[in-house]
């Protein structure tokens, strides 16, 4: 049976998918500085577009010339990024005033309204911090870290999923490779931060060599310094090329551990998790695949970050799936141990 604010958390997450894709739009059309300033654009609610506005804004920022369209692709990213905020504040404000209903989360939709407030604040380190690659990778990932909250919630206020007897490894399979495809994501978030996403443009070899120069020191350089400006990228050849072939491994390794835990849920009993999760993983190899072969083209390059949201997505519902299977025979059992207690201490009472 739903609960109460289910439909406002399935619109909430409907509207965090928008926002991760407006996201990934913004930073592939090189849009992330579209709006020199945080939160307005040359000090105005919206993109100048009159000759007086215009001139304001290059008096303002006379190292950022205006450029229309891609500040409106930022701050139309923005407009979504702050209703969402709004949606979420809403979700917490009516999970507080419930938090005496049975089964109403509290603690999910608080701390979902921790994340888009953090959220808030790397968008505007993004653009004060000249897209700092650190920056923009911990704002992608907090963007589909919300995403999930989000689809969680609306697992929790669905009401459904009747307990199965499930083994134990199956559930710790399906953690670790939800843990791997965080790991996928976050590498995917580092190679777009960086501009290597066309450091190799051949398969499945890279520069025609199996294992090409790659200069991981400086590709994983976590504490490089901070500035001035990494539009378009700061690395060289050899780093970029460190950065995606670490990319293509990880999808290779997280493939097989897909594989592995489809096979394993068919084996038991859950078919339709296990095509769920071979289709997502099908569709983000194809599109991943096709980012090189065609050289990044933007509706692919876009696509393929939708990808791993619903591969994303697929794991956090197979993931809920499980656990919620082993917390109901949990419960189940205590119920049956209950009633076995009481019904041998009966005829004691009874005497």
């Amino acid at each position: 049976m739903r609960k109460p604010g289910y439909r406002l958390a399935l619109c909430a997450t409907l509207l965090a998918a928008v926002v991760v894709l407006l996201g990934a739009y913004t930073r592939l059309t090189h849009a992330g500085l579209g709006c020199p300033d945080w939160p307005g654009c040359y000090g105005f609610l919206g993109v100048p577009m009159s000759e007086h506005k215009l001139a304001l804004a290059e008096a303002r920022f006379p190292e950022a010339p205006v450029e229309v369209a891609k500040g409106w692709y930022e701050m139309i990213h923005r407009y979504f990024a702050g209703a969402l905020g709004l949606v979420i504040l809403g979700l917490a404000v009516q999970a507080l005033r419930r938090r005496g209903e049975p089964g109403q989360p509290l603690k999910l939709p608080l701390a979902l309204l921790a994340l888009v407030i953090l959220q808030g604040a790397f968008g505007m380190w993004t653009v004060t911090l000249k897209l700092w690659p650190q920056v923009v990778t911990a704002h992608l990932l907090g963007g589909f870290a919300t995403l999930s909250l989000l689809a969680l919630l609306c697992l929790h206020l669905s009401g459904r999923f009747a307990p199965l007897q499930l083994p134990a490894r199956l559930r710790a399979l399906a953690a670790a490779c939800l843990l791997l495809v965080i790991g996928q994501i976050a590498l995917g978030g580092w190679v777009s931060s960086n501009y290597a996403a066309v450091a190799c443009v051949d398969l499945p070899t890279c520069h025609g060599e199996w294992w090409p120069a790659m200069d991981f020191a400086n590709g994983f350089h976590l504490t490089q310094h901070i500035g001035p400006n990494y539009l378009g990228g700061q690395l060289d050849s050899d780093a970029r090329t460190a950065i995606h072939m670490s990319h293509r491994i990880g999808a290779l390794i997280v493939s097989l551990a897909l594989l592995l835990l489809a096979w394993r849920l068919k084996a038991a009993g859950l078919p339709r998790l296990a095509g769920l999760l071979l289709l997502a993983l099908a569709l983000q190899v194809g599109l991943g695949i096709s980012n090189v072969i065609f050289h990044l083209p933007l509706l692919v390059a876009v696509a393929h970050n939708a990808g791993g949201a619903a591969l994303l997505l697929s794991l956090v519902l197979v993931n809920y799936r499980l656990r919620a299977s082993a917390r109901g025979s949990q419960r189940a059992g205590e119920s049956c141990a209950t009633a076995a207690a009481r019904s041998e201490l009966a005829p004691t009472f009874g005497k």
